[in-house]
């Protein structure tokens, strides 16, 4: 059973910077893709990046691409999300999952995502 817990949210300014880490536990098989997602304050949970596990390929929303960056530490089994000059809008509670399928076409979509962690909150002051 794979699990997922996230840390590093929390409360900064616009244009600060903040690191998600998700630590996971279990077994990864080579083509599960974990993906962060967001769901902010009376809005549907979208989608943010992903990567796949055995290729270490990367994708990413329109609206955080060149402000994101998405990595995997493979011996210590985390995924971490770097944000930079974070605005007021990238306020949301942040989830990491699993796409067993991991495929580029799936790996945008939360329907496509097995295991869920619990979420961390951040919050853009303006």
């Amino acid at each position: 059973q794979v699990q997922l817990v996230e840390s590093g949210g929390g409360l900064v300014q616009a244009g600060d910077s903040l690191t998600l880490s998700c630590a996971t536990s279990g077994v990864f098989y080579a083509n599960d893709a974990i993906g962060w997602f967001r769901q902010g304050p009376a809005k549907e949970r979208e989608f943010v990046a992903a990567t796949r596990w055995r290729l270490g390929d990367k994708i990413y929303a329109d609206s955080v691409k060149g402000r994101f960056t998405i990595s995997r530490d493979v011996p210590k089994e985390t995924v971490n999300l770097q944000m930079n000059n974070l605005k007021p809008e990238d306020t949301a509670i942040y989830y990491c999952a699993v796409d067993p399928t991991g495929t580029p076409t799936t790996m945008k979509n939360s329907d496509n995502y097995d295991y869920w962690g619990q979420g961390t909150q951040v919050t853009i002051s303006s």
